[in-house]
């Protein structure tokens, strides 16, 4: 009986035509459950990188908003708030030294009354190198003015 149904299911050269077919499906859905891993995890990295950067530029404008003309503000004649540019500059850049981005990857701008910067960091991913994509770049931008005034914000 065995016998019988191999020879009535078998190709003509008595091989089963069938043969390799779950090893063709089980490659084939290795490679789709990697590439999806990959999208979760290194989704989850992209989602990480762009908070961080965001997260680093507000500070590093914060830090530079921080930067006052002291005499502008120490006027006799009624002190303004303005931010030093060179000074705010200086401190923005020197803040995302410190968190390690390139320096030709920030953009920092000083105006009188805001600082506004802005970064790029390219983060390498970890399973989607396997179908060729090796990193993602990410930016963010952030601004920051001072805040002065004792019970709300006098704005300049």
């Amino acid at each position: 009986m065995k016998n019988l149904f191999r020879k009535r299911f078998s190709g003509p050269d008595g091989l089963d035509p069938e043969a390799g077919v779950a090893t063709v499906f089980i490659v084939v859905f290795a490679v789709v459950f990697l590439v999806l891993a990959g999208l979760v995890v290194d989704g989850g990295l992209a989602i990480n990188a762009r908070q961080k950067v965001a997260d680093d530029v507000e500070q590093a404008a914060r830090a530079g908003s921080q930067n006052l003309d002291e005499a502008a503000l120490r006027n006799i004649n009624g002190g303004t708030v303005v931010i030093d540019s060179t000074r705010a500059e200086t401190a923005a850049r020197a803040f995302l030294a410190k968190r390690n981005y390139p320096a030709g990857n920030v953009h920092v701008q000083a105006f009188p009354d805001h600082v506004q910067v802005s970064a790029t960091l390219v983060q390498p991913t970890a399973l989607l190198s396997l179908i060729f994509i090796d990193s993602f770049t990410v930016q963010a931008q952030g601004q920051a003015r001072p805040a002065v005034g004792i019970t709300g914000e006098d704005i300049p």
